[in-house]
């Protein structure tokens, strides 16, 4: 395989990577800390140079994606997992925790899908601690989902 893809990861894994594909997978997803991260270039002598752009900007707000990819959770067929998700979302409304976990939750079945069969089938998931223990709970089921 070998091979480096740029953009939505979502948009990668349905599209370019096959069933029982990948392993491992490793995911490390902005962490909202409501900070923009900017990339600064140097002058032709090398020296940093004032000029700079956003590279990417770190803060999880609801809106019209993410409200699509929820849809996409509960409309999927043999979903237990929207299940869950649709649950957390009466609980916690529409938010930033919200968006986080609803991008989780879709990512993760599409993790579990390319994951090759194997014993030491593995995610590797960096978050933050406020989200660690939904997270696991949305790991557990996406593994249940689709063993």
């Amino acid at each position: 395989m070998n091979q480096l893809y740029f953009g939505d990861n979502l948009q990668v894994l349905r599209e370019h990577l096959a069933a029982e594909s990948i392993d491992p997978i490793y995911l490390d997803p902005p962490f909202n800390s409501k900070r923009a991260y900017n990339l600064h270039f140097n002058s032709p002598k090398g020296k940093q140079s004032e000029a700079q752009i956003t590279a990417f900007e770190d803060s999880w707000h609801w809106g019209e994606l993410d409200e699509r990819e929820f849809d996409e959770l509960v409309h999927a067929p043999k979903n237990d997992v929207s299940e869950m998700v649709q649950a957390l979302r009466r609980f916690l409304g529409e938010n930033d925790m919200m968006a986080c976990l609803t991008m989780v939750a879709n990512r993760l079945l599409q993790f579990h899908r390319v994951l090759k069969p194997t014993d030491s089938q593995s995610i590797w998931f960096a978050c933050r601690k406020n989200f660690r223990k939904i997270v696991s709970a949305l790991k557990c089921e996406t593994a249940l989902q689709t063993t």
